[in-house]
């Protein structure tokens, strides 16, 4: 699938080929029909990345041109999106795996798969948790010198290292 009519499946709500797929236990999909967004709310709690309403994540998550979700059983344990422009810039972001799912490989496959559908972006970005560097760095990742942010609550992401205060 080319990358517009990957771009147009997503923007459309109609779930990619390769995102709706079996692959061991899980149940993979980018249809955001089958979201329940108080479980994702919960996903993110325990991650931990934070307390981000059901509301807050449906209106990130329908903004993102692609997006995954990992289901165990039934059960929400992954999810990852990205932000993208189609051509030149793609961001990805939010990637959260359920505890109990953590070291399994779980993060590395919602990693690979919107890294593969980002792919012929000029660029592809991302920050990552403070400690965690290592494990986007097998994906080819390099810290930049000159990423710089401006966040809701700057003093809160500086005292949980995200911001270099020089």
């Amino acid at each position: 699938m080319t990358g517009e009519k990957r771009f147009e499946a997503l923007a459309h709500n109609v779930p990619h080929p390769r995102l709706t797929t079996r692959t061991m236990s899980l149940d993979w999909t980018g249809d955001l029909g089958r979201v329940d967004w108080e479980e994702l709310s919960a996903l993110y709690r325990a991650a931990p990345l934070g307390d981000k309403p059901a509301e807050v994540l449906r209106q990130a998550f329908s903004n993102s041109m692609f997006r995954c979700f990992a289901y165990d059983g039934g059960r929400l344990v992954g999810a990852g999106r990205a932000l993208a422009d189609g051509v030149d810039c793609a961001y990805l972001c939010d990637i959260a795996v359920l505890p109990s799912h953590q070291g399994t490989g779980l993060g590395k496959q919602i990693v690979a798969r919107l890294l593969e559908l980002a792919r012929g972006h000029k660029k592809i970005l991302l920050y990552a948790v403070p400690g965690k560097e290592a494990f986007y760095r097998r994906f080819g990742f390099l810290r930049m010198r000159t990423a710089m942010a401006i966040f809701a609550n700057q003093a809160q992401q500086l005292e949980r290292g995200y911001l270099d205060p020089g």
